[in-house]
Order: C-alpha cells, then sequence, then structure tokens
C-alpha cells in the first residue's frame, strides 16, 4: 500500500487504542478507592503492629484528585490492553510471513503471562518492603508519607518486576531471529546474574534479603531456560543445515 494509506490506517488503530483507553479510565475512575485502599493497607498494618503513626498524606490541595487521575488512566491502559494489543497486531501482522506471524504470536502469547507473573511478585512483596523500611523510625516518630510518591514507588515496583520478567522472552525472540546465538547468552550468564542480582536490589531497597532472594530466583530459573530453549533452537537449527550441505556454528 502506498505510505498516505498506512498512515490513515495507523491513524485509525492510534484512534481506536485511545478511545479504549479513554473509557477503559472511566471505568476505572469507579475503583482508584479500592486501589488506594490496597495500597494503604501495608502502611496501616505496620503502624498498628510497631506502634509507628504512619499515615499517607496530600502535599498540596489538587493531589488527592491528581493521583485517582493516576491510578485511572493506569487502570484504564490495563482494562483497554485486549484492544490496544490487537489493534497493534492487526496493523503489524500483515506486513509479516507465515513464519514470521506464528513467531510473533507465540512470543507475544508468552509474554503476557510472564508480566503478569512479575506484576504479582512484586505486589507480594511490597508490604514487607513498607514493613523494613518503615520499621527504622522509632515509635515516639511520626512518619508522612507522600501519597502521590508511594502510588510512584508501588507502580514502578510492579511494571519494572512485569518488565524483567518479559526479558527472557525477548532474549528467546532475538535467538530465534538469528541475532543472538545460545553461546553467546552462556558466556554471558555472570553477567546476567550481576544485572539481575542488581536490579532485583534496586527494586527493593530494604535490608529484607529474604524478598530480593524471592524475585531472583525466578529472574535467574527465566534467564537459564531462555539459555536453554536458545541451546535446542540452534541445535535443530545446525542439523537442518548440515543436511542441506550448509554451515552453522553453534560452538
Amino acid at each position: 500500500m502506498p505510505i498516505g494509506v498506512h498512515l490513515r490506517e495507523l491513524k485509525r488503530r492510534i484512534g481506536r487504542s485511545a478511545l479504549a483507553i479513554v473509557l477503559g479510565s472511566v471505568a476505572g475512575w469507579f475503583v482508584t478507592d479500592f486501589i488506594l485502599g490496597l495500597m494503604r493497607d501495608p502502611v496501616i498494618a505496620m503502624a498498628v503492629s510497631s506502634g509507628n503513626n504512619s499515615q499517607l498524606n496530600y502535599t498540596y490541595v489538587t493531589a488527592a484528585f491528581d493521583l485517582k487521575m493516576q491510578i485511572a488512566v493506569v487502570c484504564g491502559v490495563v482494562i483497554a490492553s485486549p484492544v490496544w494489543i490487537y489493534q497493534l497486531f492487526a496493523f503489524i501482522v500483515p506486513a509479516l510471513r507465515k513464519e514470521e506471524r506464528r513467531y510473533v504470536l507465540g512470543f507475544a502469547s508468552a509474554s503476557l503471562p510472564l508480566f503478569v507473573l512479575g506484576c504479582l511478585s512484586g505486589w507480594y512483596v511490597l508490604p514487607r518492603i513498607v514493613g523494613v523500611m518503615l520499621g527504622f523510625a522509632s515509635t515516639k516518630e511520626s512518619t508522612l508519607i507522600d501519597a502521590t510518591m508511594y502510588y510512584q514507588f508501588v507502580i514502578k515496583l510492579v511494571i519494572v518486576l512485569g518488565i524483567a520478567f518479559i526479558v527472557p522472552v525477548v532474549l528467546v525472540a532475538m535467538n530465534f531471529m538469528g541475532v543472538l546465538p545460545a553461546h553467546a547468552m552462556r558466556r554471558g550468564w555472570r553477567i546476567a546474574v550481576l544485572v539481575i542480582v542488581v536490579v532485583t536490589a534496586l527494586v527493593t531497597p530494604s535490608a529484607d534479603v529474604f524478598s530480593m532472594v524471592i524475585l531472583a530466583c525466578p529472574l535467574l530459573a527465566l534467564y537459564f531456560s531462555a539459555v536453554g530453549i536458545a541451546w535446542i533452537h540452534d541445535r535443530r537449527l545446525a542439523r537442518r543445515l548440515k543436511r542441506e550441505g550448509l554451515a552453522f556454528d553453534d560452538a
């Protein structure tokens, strides 16, 4: 198709996605209080158990409204995800060959549950992180937590771990496309372990080593699973190329 037709198609896809996100945000507005309650629970639980006067606070007049709007928009993106993901693939897939479509759909199908699993892992360790960090405050002091900054911290923790869980899928995709051979992934395992440990240490800023280990173990398992899948793929490819009389170096 001419470039103008592609641009009109892209504009239509973006418009549909934006409309779905707006409608999802409207629906998300009605659950903001529930989500805020879930986020507030670890702070309240810590205050009750330790006797520390910890509470969420709003630092300016419109802070509560702004925070609810942010939560509503994030909810809108999540609620509308089936729509905008479909629009994305509907725009890209027609340009792909049959084999490429199969790879794209397969990797996308694997990425979604892993992303959700990563987000749930972040939500699971959130109470432990809050408990440890607030535990440094004396019972004679009050901890005034900026509600907006606390919400942003929660979102970063959840989203970063969600993305971290789909990185192995990206590595396997790069291997299947011939960009990243399995032997390079094997040789770089020490760097991968170091990066995973550093990332989990950064997203769990606490003295609780147990929380870091909980997050690091599945990430390490996913990475080495990706290495194994890439190795199997390269071995199969080497055998196929050998039958066809071509060379393939998987050393």
